[in-house]
């Protein structure tokens, strides 16, 4: 049974730094791309990063770069994001995503920026 499962979200002061894990089961992690999405209310879902399978290429949204950094362990089965500088406009839940030619999802994580 494939699982995703986020955890690290919560409530951040504008300026501060989250975590957040994305423990894949399931399926060989190593094989797949590994993204971070986000969606905001009333917003479409966004690609915010996503990292290839043995971690040699990432790639950022602009409204991110510089601020969010994407990792993995392929020995943990995990991914990672780290978020610092954090602002209002990243309150979103951001969802786990594994691809390859079929598209895994886990059930979201909510992160609230505000003070």
């Amino acid at each position: 049974q494939v699982r995703l499962v986020e955890s690290g979200g919560g409530l951040v002061q504008p300026g501060g730094s989250l975590r957040l894990s994305c423990a894949a089961s399931g399926f060989t992690f190593s094989n797949y791309a590994m993204r971070w999405y986000r969606q905001a209310p009333g917003k479409e879902r966004e690609l915010v990063a996503s990292i290839s399978n043995f971690g040699s290429t990432t790639r950022y949204a602009d409204s991110v770069k510089g601020r969010f950094t994407i990792s993995r362990d392929n020995a943990k089965n995990t991914v990672y994001l780290q978020m610092n500088s954090l602002k209002p406009e990243d309150t979103a839940v951001y969802y786990c995503n594994a691809h390859r030619w079929e598209d895994y999802w886990g059930q979201g994580t909510q992160v609230t920026v505000s003070s």
